[in-house]
């Protein structure tokens, strides 16, 4: 009777237990998240939308028993399960090894420079192209993620920050005739680093001509300041 009674309170506190929720994985690890951040000039809402997407917040085996939460092979020494994937200490280091490990594979590392810790959308974008997932799907699903949850609000964002939209088509005049008349303007978003000259080599002009085209009567930019190319 005795035991039978212990097994009860045992299943009934059991099924009490319920699993980690997306918010709850969030709240435990976005302090770590935008450490890395701050260190690597990554945005924290890719990783922890890339960490959710593959360790399904925390509840996927690999996570549960390798503190795998970004779906990286190798061995591991574990003997609950028999996995491809590779295990770690602590869920931190596997965090870490993420963000070491887009820096140590060249197609990757080129996104340290190209992009800001704001521009979640290319960052994503960027690490599918690099092959980081088999799916076509994979950087829309971590987008989706991240406006699901907000995780952008962790990125430490300036108020005034525009999305890089490169190009931009404006009409700027009526149609003359039958046809359509359009100019297309291209965009460029300022980022941290960045000054007149190193831009205007990059696509191809001067420093004179894209103050000229802006308007602007100094070359001092902002990070987030948005200027035609």
């Amino acid at each position: 009777m005795k035991k039978t009674f212990i097994f009860l309170i045992f299943i009934l506190a059991f099924s009490n237990v319920k699993a980690q929720s997306t918010e709850d994985y969030i709240a435990e690890h976005v302090e770590y998240a935008q450490t890395l951040m701050r260190e690597h000039e990554i945005p924290a809402s890719i990783i922890l939308a890339v960490a959710i997407h593959e360790s399904a917040a925390g509840q996927s085996k690999i996570a549960r028993y390798l503190n795998n939460h970004f779906g990286v092979k190798g061995k591991n020494a574990n003997t609950e399960i028999r996995s491809a994937y590779r295990d770690y200490p602590t869920v931190d280091s596997s965090y870490r090894h993420f963000v070491d490990f887009l820096h140590s594979r060249t197609y990757f590392n080129v996104l340290f420079d190209k992009y800001d810790q704001y521009d979640y959308k290319n960052w994503a974008k960027g690490i599918q192209r690099g092959g980081y997932a088999a799916s076509r799907t994979w950087a829309r699903q971590v987008i989706a993620l991240i406006n699901k949850y907000e995780l952008y609000q962790y990125d430490e964002r300036p108020d005034d920050y525009i999305e890089n939209i490169i190009p931009v088509v404006e009409l700027v005049a009526k149609p003359t005739s039958k046809s359509t008349s359009a100019k297309k303007s291209t965009y460029y978003t300022v980022k941290k680093g960045d000054n007149l000259s190193k831009i205007a080599k990059r696509v191809g002009t001067t420093a004179t001509a894209i103050m000229k085209k802006n308007g602007l009567k100094s070359a001092s930019l902002q990070p987030g300041q948005r200027i035609k190319i």
